[in-house]
């Protein structure tokens, strides 16, 4: 029986009034409405009015209607399964029956409201649904197919993987070529629905998709040069798609597909042309790029170029002609939230000074404030990978095109110039190598430039040739440049100062010690700032002065720089309260700051330390609340814990002994221990970071805890969680070198031994994993030679690879005198893989006197144990540097 229901009118009124309600501005009527509907929520017909102003009132205005379905929905996804059966059943055919509503919005809306329904896990529970869909797609009438089509994009949007399912007895075989039949349908916005229906299905390889692939395309080509931008919006991001994955059915049409994109990456229409811009990003990323572009390359180089201008509205939108902003205050939703880096130990390589980061990509993020991505940042982005792809062969098609634009009149022009430049910067550095002393002195010319938006991006395309500008004499680029960028952050425009404060960090990181000469230069403008920034610079400053102690170490520790330094940054850290985010990025600083100081820091360091032990405590006890009531108390972010944990290893790494009293008036090592054992892998890695740390300065309050922490250490030898697993290997090393009796590690030897052996064995571990690994298992063997010297065979060839590279230090002198004794317990463990241990061997540049001695014994033995002959024919398989080290070192 047909379910007959009528509204009362006195409760449709009361309805009416609220809905015109929530459309006032004013946020204590909003609160009210609020209030209201959660009240209105108690009655089970209270979504039947809904329904029923929004599909029957047809005397309402619009957007009131609309509100009413959006209203439903709501209600619909967060209390459905509370509906009674005879409301779902009412509002499930009036969605049906008013599809086509003569009102878009309303059409939009039921369309909104019945995929809502259906991703409740509805599509089981409403098999007329689709079917009922797919036969208005043939109705006479436009607003009803127009509708129902609009209704299944969005359920395509929405159910795509159901609908791919046995669970619904695989509609799509029906309606993928149903879909297709409309490709050629009169309507544009018909058209577009049915091409964007079908894309929903490209990059899940969707059977029915796929058995039709080639009338699909054919389809897309007879629709290349539709009039309806939407149309030509969805053929394009079809194309992009089907390059990822049906490479092989587009390969015979490529020249003319290229040539197709080359012509929508000019369409008029800017969402055209930006999807258009994808298939470019996408075809770098395949093996063919290069047999496809290289012909087209004269074409498709200024098309990019071009885009890479400023479009008007994007001047307007980034306040282009606005060119002193700094006294204007931030707005909170402009500033991004940032992410902490939780610490990760690692060794110092023996090529560069720095510990090698994962590289951070320095992405084309000059204008974060617009739609975060447009035309302009996808065309710089698909210059800087075919650059990549290219290399120097790019340049012929770019080098007269920057002729131009960099030396042009009018400042959008040139603007789009410097981009260019940087843009190519990583991938054509070598060609560019004989432009740049004549390019970089016009580059810092233009860092005074009067537009404001040139001053920015000329700060990011420098930063990009900062490693070339670093191994110049000093005199020649780095000092003008510094002088430059450091007006630059005191810029009265604030993107010039954000700009200006990231190139700088990025040129401390490239010039390392370098710089020390201009310290007082540099801390001046540094501290200056300070003053002068508003909130979301002031973030992106305190990363700057953390680089810079990261980049010059101990030479910060002189009393006029602390003098200078510190006060602004305590002044900060009184003022910002234990809840307020912005202590990420100031505790990161201090964390530098305190290990380059070292003993420097120690007039401040008791605050600092007494507040880190604050945060973490108050974070471990409002997480104990919140997993013992869950409605009552809100889970804490437990990024404060994680920022001060690093701090603590920041003072801990600084002070080392210094540190000594303040862990023994604290309660750090119980907070550790829950530390290590939270549910978030971020939490663990950086207490683990800072038993390491403690283990080395103050062991003797780290020693009574042990057989509680080695077993936690022991389970997280998870390569999984690669950082995890790195940190807590390297304080198994710290630890057993600071125990140094036999006795003492031994007991723990079975929990860690097994796991450390399977991780350096394992293939495409990563290079810091590999060698912290190495040194704990060199460091366990130092300690307990007989205990684990008998596994020597099975890690000794990946032993000696992965520390052949790093820096003469404490950690590889401790490890190598392991291997060393671990060799002389069992000489045979090493005689298959005995050519990596020399090469090993020579990798140091200095071992102590008596380190050289162990080499020498082993070296000397092996000869005198093969004999001379053999060891002629074995060494003749040396690479002559090794054969000529070990000759001129060892004597061998």
């Amino acid at each position: 029986m047909e379910y007959e229901w009528k509204p009362d009118e006195q409760g449709l009124q009361q309805i009416l009034q609220l809905l015109k309600e929530s459309q006032s501005p004013d946020t204590t009527t909003q609160r009210a409405v609020q209030q209201k509907l959660e009240q209105l929520n108690q009655y089970p017909d209270f979504n039947n009015y809904l329904i029923f102003v929004l599909t029957k009132l047809k005397s309402e205005d619009e957007p009131t209607r609309s509100l009413s379905g959006l209203i439903l929905k709501n209600n619909v996804k967060a209390h459905f399964h509370n509906f009674p059966n005879g409301v779902t059943d009412f509002i499930k055919s009036e969605c049906l029956n008013n599809i086509g509503d003569s009102s878009p919005l309303i059409r939009a809306t039921v369309g909104i409201l019945i995929t809502t329904i259906a991703s409740k896990g509805e599509l089981q529970n409403w098999p007329d649904l689709l079917p009922k869909l797919c036969s208005l797609l043939d109705s006479e009438d436009y607003n009803t197919c127009e509708g129902a089509f609009g209704a299944l994009q969005k359920i395509c949007e929405d159910s795509a993987e159901i609908l791919d399912s046995d669970a619904l007895d695989r509609p799509l075989n029906i309606m993928i070529p149903k879909f297709l039949q409309f490709f050629k349908h009169s309507s544009p916005k018909i058209r577009s629905h049915a091409v964007a229906c079908v894309n929903q299905f490209i990059i899940s390889r969707t059977q029915a998709l796929m058995l039709h692939i080639d009338g699909f395309i054919e389809n897309l080509f007879a629709l290349a040069g539709d009039e309806e931008p939407e149309v030509r919006k969805n053929v394009c991001r079809a194309l992009v798609m089907l390059l990822e994955v049906r490479m092989d059915r587009l390969l015979p049409h490529m020249i003319s597909i290229v040539e197709y994109m080359l012509q929508r990456t000019q369409d008029q229409d800017e969402n055209v042309a930006l999807e258009a811009c994808e298939f470019w990003l996408t075809l770098a990323e395949q093996p063919i790029c290069k047999d496809v572009l290289c012909r087209h390359l004269t074409k498709l180089i200024p098309v990019l170029v071009n885009g890479m201008k400023y479009s008007e509205i994007d001047i307007i939108l980034l306040k282009g002609d606005v060119e002193e902003d700094e006294a204007i205050p931030d707005s909170e939703q402009d500033i991004r939230p940032r992410f902490h880096r939780s610490r990760t130990v690692a060794q110092q390589h023996e090529e560069d000074g720095i510990e090698e980061e994962e590289e951070e990509e320095d992405e084309l993020d000059d204008d974060d404030t617009i739609s975060d991505w447009n035309l302009r940042k996808c065309s710089a982005a698909a210059l800087d990978v075919l650059a990549n792809v290219f290399r120097d062969e790019l340049l012929p098609h770019i080098l007269p095109l920057l002729k131009e634009l960099l030396f042009h009149p009018e400042w959008v022009v040139k603007e789009s110039g410097i981009l260019v430049l940087g843009a190519i910067a990583e991938g054509c550095m070598q060609g560019m190598i004989p432009y740049l002393p004549e390019l970089i002195p016009h580059l810092i010319q233009c860092l005074s430039d009067k537009k404001a938006l040139v001053r920015s991006i000329t700060c990011w395309t420098l930063s990009r040739y900062a490693h070339w500008v670093v191994s110049q004499p000093p005199d020649t680029y780095l000092k003008p440049l510094m002088t430059e960028l450091l007006k630059r952050i005191l810029d009265s425009n604030k993107r010039v100062q954000e700009a200006a404060c990231s190139a700088f960090a990025t040129l401390e990181e490239e010039a390392c010690t370098e710089l020390v000469p201009y310290l007082a230069y540099i801390l001046d403008t540094l501290v200056f700032a300070f003053s002068k920034y508003q909130h979301k610079n002031l973030l992106i400053l305190y990363d700057a002065i953390g680089t810079l102690a990261d980049s010059v170490g101990h030479h910060l520790n002189k009393p006029e720089y602390i003098q200078m330094l510190m006060p602004p940054l305590i002044q900060k850290w009184n003022m910002l309260k234990d809840e307020d985010k912005d202590l990420f990025p100031l505790l990161e600083c201090l964390s530098s700051v305190a290990t380059a100081l070292q003993s420097g820091f120690l007039p401040y360091c008791e605050p600092v330390y007494q507040r880190c032990v604050n945060l973490v405590q108050k974070t471990l006890a409002q997480a104990m609340l919140h997993n013992a009531q869950p409605d009552q108390y809100e889970a804490p972010d437990k990024d404060f814990m994680i920022v001060a944990l690093d701090l603590l290893s920041g003072l801990a790494e600084g002070l080392g002994g210094n540190i000594e009293q303040l862990v023994a008036r604290s309660n750090i090592l119980t907070l550790m221990y829950q530390c290590m054992q939270d549910k978030m892998p971020e939490v663990r890695q950086s207490s683990f970071a800072l038993l390491g740390d403690l283990t080395k300065a103050c062991f003797q309050h780290v020693k009574p805890c042990i057989a509680d922490f080695m077993p936690i250490l022991g389970t997280n030898l998870n390569p999984e969680f690669i950082s995890v697993c790195n940190n807590a290997t390297w304080a198994i090393g710290e630890i057993s070198i600071q125990m140094g009796k036999v006795s003492y590690v031994q007991p723990y030897i079975p929990m860690v031994l097994h796991q450390l052996v399977e991780i350096i064995n394992r293939p495409n571990t990563p290079k810091t994993l590999l060698e912290n690994t190495a040194i704990t298992i060199g460091r366990l063997g130092y300690v307990c030679p007989q205990e684990v010297a008998p596994m020597l065979q099975q890690f000794i060839r990946p032993w000696c690879t992965s520390l052949r590279n790093i820096r003469d230090n404490e950690e590889k002198d401790s490890a190598f005198r392991g291997i060393c004794t671990m060799i002389t317990v069992n000489p045979s463990g090493v005689v298959q893989d005995f050519i990596f241990f020399c090469d090993a061997v020579a990798s140091w540049i200095s071992p102590k006197d008596d380190l050289r001695d162990m080499f020498c014994k082993i070296l000397h033995g092996f000869k005198n144990q093969v004999g001379d002959e053999n060891w002629r024919r074995f060494s003749d398989q040396f690479p002559v540097p090794l054969k000529e080290r070990l000759a001129a070192y060892y004597g061998v």
